[in-house]
């Protein structure tokens, strides 16, 4: 729980605040967004929660928080229990989003598939207690699929507990050097019935993501939705291969999918024409801007 003490001067006065220890990741503001705000180096509360949904996200944020750095002056247990209930929150066709953040993924996001054949662990959440039962209720996990060596998190725990396969690629399996299933290569995967793994390196060069049901994309950190655009975007800092990222975005013009569900930055869900027409203006805006330092070079005498 966050420390009053340590309660940055940038929230507004009320119930809800953000202390210090704040990492930055974006959590809070994926889920309660009319509530937190990036203010500088940190999310601050901008504006407290006036209606009964608004205070709802507001505690899914405080319980989703990675490091805790979220709290409420407001000692309301129903609804900090009620927010730890909603996870996983469902979101369309058995696809969930885990919640329960972890540190060790920098606050990336995990996600929940229910399938017939078996479900999927799209990288990791904490590992808790709350999030075990969930899974045990909804029938386990068969397979747990790491989109790269930065968001393993505790992937390790939840395989030993549901005897799940973990599958990474090789050139991030250091990450899991006793994973059960590694990748190789950059040619797309039938894994099962409804599910490709694509390779998509350049955030890492073991970087992947699953396309699901030719619905859900699943990218981890190497493409997400920037609010502030707003649009598709791609990481612009930590990158491996610039050259293999943009490659590699423009490779997902071949598949058809109307979510984006990454590790960071916002989930998306738009018609399948409008989520093709942002990913071409992401591509487009590359070459456009690629064309324009080709002719403004000048050659060196």
């Amino acid at each position: 729980m966050a420390d009053q003490k340590k309660r940055l001067t940038t929230n507004v006065p009320g119930t809800f605040f953000v202390d210090s220890t704040c990492i930055n990741c974006d959590t809070c503001r994926q889920l309660s967004p009319a509530t937190f705000e990036e203010v500088g180096e940190y999310s601050a509360v901008t504006r407290q929660p006036s209606t009964d949904i608004e205070r709802a996200q507001a505690y899914q944020a405080l319980v989703a928080c990675p490091v805790g750095s979220i709290g409420s002056t407001d000692k309301d247990t129903a609804s900090l229990q009620a927010a730890t209930a909603s996870f996983p929150l469902q979101l369309e066709h058995g696809v969930s989003y885990c919640g329960f953040n972890s540190d060790k993924s920098f606050g990336a996001n995990s996600y929940f598939i229910e399938h017939p054949g078996g479900n999927w662990l799209m990288d990791s959440p904490r590992y808790t207690g709350r999030l075990v039962q969930a899974f045990e209720r909804r029938g386990g996990i068969k397979y747990i699929l790491l989109s790269h060596e930065d968001d393993v998190a505790d992937a390790d725990r939840y395989a030993k507990r549901f005897g799940a396969v973990r599958i990474i690629h090789r050139e991030d399996s250091h990450a899991v050097p006793d994973a059960e299933h590694v990748l190789d290569g950059i040619e797309p995967v039938r894994f099962a019935p409804e599910f490709v793994i694509i390779p998509v390196p350049g955030h890492t060069l073991g970087s992947v993501a699953l396309l699901y049901r030719e619905r859900f994309l699943f990218t981890g950190d190497h493409l997400w939705w920037d609010r502030d655009i707003p649009g598709l975007d791609v990481p612009r800092n930590l990158v491996r291969n610039r050259a293999l990222l943009r490659a590699s975005a423009e490779r997902l013009l071949d598949y058809r999918f109307s979510w984006v569900l990454p590790g960071h930055g916002d989930r998306v869900h738009l018609s399948e024409a409008d989520m093709r027409r942002a990913l071409e203006e992401l591509v487009a805006g590359w070459r456009s801007r690629e064309s324009l330092r080709q002719t403004t070079t000048v050659p060196m005498e």
